[in-house]
């Protein structure tokens, strides 16, 4: 017997999750988007009409598939009106059902996963030269799917909101430094001590090196957490396949001096003049991680990173055998900003040589020293 259209549109609601199957759209269909009231705010639509003159109709499909729930989309008022007058010649037959398809099989699977993949969303962002860090809960929480899903519906922002300085002036990293500090400890360090329900992390963060390897830094000492990184194409934070024989070159310095220098060459290449002018002098054992070609959007895939937290845990613990651990190791990075959490990460504070970070500043004609650690 076939069911009723009101056990249909049940049906229908379970599978849409009571959100709008509109591609893109958000939107909870149980709930006002402002005053926050409970009700049904939902439109049950038809992609081929149950008129043969309505929108999409047909002379024979209208009348045999007007209660077939795969011909039926939940919809929100806006995309209801779209499809079914605003657009009608846009929306066809083939698109509505990708949409339904694509919407359902995303909820499904993520109703399907267990309470111990649920992570909370970190956001940090910091002003880089006059751009500000374009960060945000929805993009971050695409990146999760199909491991993991948010465990809240919004991030734990560690980020100075409306911070009107920039890299190139003095107080800018002090200033930047100490309010990520303040935040970590409040918003993160205060939950795992009192609370205990941050189980695990995911963190977004796009900011000047050198604060991303002290957003590493405050994260050392918990292991449930997840770096992600930002790629240029496509343009989002899912982490992509690893390409075939990736592998990652590490170099040693000819000659020993006193100044100690680490130059990351990944996203681009870094000469030693310019580590060479920075430190106002050519007597200087350069150490150096690269790749084969560098370049800003090398980094594909999960496995890369941990390769790097490999590689440069080993170059930690053999520039320490070299130079003894009371040396400075100058640090120049040209790196994607997963890599420069992932340097403040492995660095270990009572065992290994003080870093001192370098960030590229134009405004500043080059290389500038900023954060020391510890």
């Amino acid at each position: 017997m076939p069911l009723s259209r009101t056990s249909v549109e049940k049906l229908l609601w379970a599978k849409a999750a009571g959100r709008c199957e509109y591609e893109g759209c958000p939107e909870i269909l149980w709930r006002d988007a402002l005053t926050k009231k409970k009700y049904n705010r939902s439109y049950v639509a038809h992609i081929i009409a149950e008129q043969p003159n309505g929108p999409r109709g047909d002379p024979v499909l209208s009348e045999q598939l007007k209660n077939d729930i795969d011909n039926l989309m939940l919809l929100c008022d806006a995309h209801h009106r779209l499809v079914d007058r605003i657009d009608i010649d846009e929306h066809t037959v083939t698109r509505l059902r990708e949409m339904k398809k694509h919407h359902e099989q995303r909820m499904e699977l993520l109703t399907s996963m267990p309470e111990g993949r649920k992570t909370h969303i970190v956001l940090y962002g910091a002003n880089i030269g006059e751009i500000s860090a374009p960060l945000n809960w929805h993009l971050a929480a695409q990146a999760l799917i199909p491991h993991r899903y948010p465990a809240e519906g919004s991030a734990i922002e560690l980020g100075l909101i409306n911070s009107a300085l920039e890299d190139h002036e003095d107080d800018y990293w002090q200033m930047e430094r100490r309010n990520l500090r303040s935040l970590f400890e409040a918003k993160i360090r205060s939950r795992l001590v009192s609370r205990g329900d941050l189980e695990h992390l995911s963190v977004f963060g796009l900011a000047p090196i050198p604060l991303l390897v002290e957003l590493g830094r405050l994260f050392s000492d918990i292991p449930a957490a997840e770096i992600y990184q930002l790629h240029r194409e496509p343009p989002d934070w899912v982490w992509q396949k690893t390409p075939e024989g990736f592998c990652y070159v590490k170099r040693e310095p000819n000659d020993i001096h006193d100044v100690v220098a680490l130059k990351l060459s990944l996203s681009a290449t870094i000469v030693d003049a310019r580590i060479h002018e920075a430190l106002r002098t050519s007597g200087v054992s350069t150490w150096e991680i690269t790749i084969d070609k560098p370049n800003n959007d090398f980094l594909k895939g999960a496995e890369q990173l941990t390769l790097f937290r490999q590689q440069f845990r080993l170059l930690l613990d053999r520039a320490k055998a070299v130079h003894g651990q009371d040396a400075v190791l100058h640090v120049f990075p040209a790196v994607p900003v997963s890599v420069a959490v992932e340097i403040g990460r492995t660095w270990m504070p009572k065992a290994d040589m003080t870093l001192c970070v370098y960030d590229q500043n134009r405004k500043r004609g080059g290389f500038v020293e900023t954060l020391r650690f510890p």
